[in-house]
């Protein structure tokens, strides 16, 4: 089904059951859900056909990150099994991205391809010690001008990254946030965190919550309440 909304909720679990049983408590009309490594190690395609048989649209968060032929045939894999978004590694570089683009466009498939830039856990001197010299934000828009010239649909990226990516790359190309904690919840293991609102009124078209909902007592209340903060 067509989602309008912009909320995405990390199922991170490590059976298909658990993350079943967490989908069955939400609603594919309010939101997408995301399925990360660990989960689709331990299931594998089974979790992708059992969410959509349940009418949500999914987001793989597989971070593919290898020479271009071998990321393209993944990307498409990937789509062919009806995901909504794929992502792969920035930093892969040019070649590699633009691979990925030409594998959907010459099979015809519509999966959104978005590009990650800076992991949201790192913090400044995490990165530094990787031998980038740039701070995250100036590395993140450097990925994400890189990502658009390959002709990607977007980035993840911080709530504190998304104006400035908003300004190079315009209002279409998607900025989707982790990081997101709202008013009631905990900050976690995130450092560049913002609000559902902020992030949104910062520039980001779409927002990956985890534990706030799939850690709350009643998962749509808290739903609700991320809805509510946005409107």
């Amino acid at each position: 089904m067509a989602v309008n909304s912009p909320l995405i909720i990390a199922l991170d679990y490590p059976s298909l059951d658990a993350a079943l049983c967490m989908a069955d408590q939400l609603d594919p009309a309010q939101c997408r859900v995301k399925v990360g490594k660990e989960l689709f190690t331990r299931s594998g395609p089974a979790v992708l056909e059992a969410l959509h048989g349940r009418g949500f649209e999914v987001f793989l968060d597989l971070k593919f990150h290898d020479i271009p032929n071998t990321l393209a045939g993944a990307v498409q894999a990937a789509a062919e099994q009806g995901v909504w978004m794929v992502n792969v590694h920035a930093s892969g570089g040019r070649r590699m991205m633009e691979a990925a683009v030409e594998r959907l466009q010459s099979h015809r498939l519509s999966t959104h391809l978005i590009a990650v830039t800076v992991l949201t856990s790192l913090s400044a001197e995490e990165l530094h010690e990787t031998g980038v010299s740039a701070s995250p934000g100036e590395q993140v828009e450097h990925l994400a001008r890189l990502a658009r010239q390959s002709g990607l649909h977007g980035v993840v990226c911080s709530a504190q990254e998304s104006a400035a990516i908003r300004q190079s790359c315009g209002d279409d190309f998607l900025k989707v946030t982790p990081g997101i904690r709202p008013a009631f919840a905990t900050v976690d293991d995130q450092q560049r965190i913002m609000t559902p609102a902020a992030a949104m009124q910062a520039g980001s078209t779409h927002l990956v919550v985890g534990r706030p909902v799939t850690q709350a007592e009643d998962p749509m209340a808290a739903l609700a309440a991320i809805v509510a903060e946005l409107s």
